[in-house]
């Protein structure tokens, strides 16, 4: 099962690293890991996406997270009322003639073509992950030619 767990750090050199390491070192991969300096630029917000079976190797590592000198919060969004989304940009085979195709993807998905040239068009859409899986399924058809996402960031209700 999918975890969501936000950390809130100390914005300090290597405090990324020792926290990635505690999965690493359990042998858990991050799915989605998002990084970025909060209103406070001395606090830094991570938002960890990890797939983990057992609840008590969960509990394990949040443990573990607290025991860092740098962290000052963890959250898991796991049981509790949250907001998620992720920022999806998708480089897509494109001609003039498919113009009306694509912007009526592109709000279906809450996503808008943010620049084309002759045969390539850039969309970038802001949803959860399953509206960003249900555009990048329609945006296939067309063409994927290259695809970059934010991960999850998530705050709770």
């Amino acid at each position: 099962m999918k975890h969501t767990i936000s950390v809130l750090v100390e914005n300090k050199f290597g405090v990324l690293a020792r926290v990635a390491g505690l999965f690493s070192a359990r042998g858990y991969n991050i799915a989605s890991l998002a990084v970025s300096q909060t209103h406070d630029p001395s606090i830094s917000y991570m938002t960890i996406v990890v797939e983990v079976q057992d609840l008590l190797i969960l509990e394990q590592i949040k443990k573990q997270l607290n025991k860092l000198i740098d962290v000052i919060t963890i959250t898991d969004f796991t049981k509790k009322e949250h907001l998620d989304r992720e920022l999806v940009l998708a480089k897509v085979n494109y001609s003039p003639k498919d113009k009306s195709k694509l912007e009526a993807i592109c709000n279906k998905y809450l996503g808008k073509i943010i620049s084309h040239k002759v045969d390539t068009a850039i969309i970038e859409a802001v949803g959860d992950q399953q509206q960003i899986k249900s555009l990048l399924d329609e945006l296939d058809k067309f063409g994927i030619k290259e695809l970059v996402r934010t991960g999850k960031l998530a705050i709770s209700h």
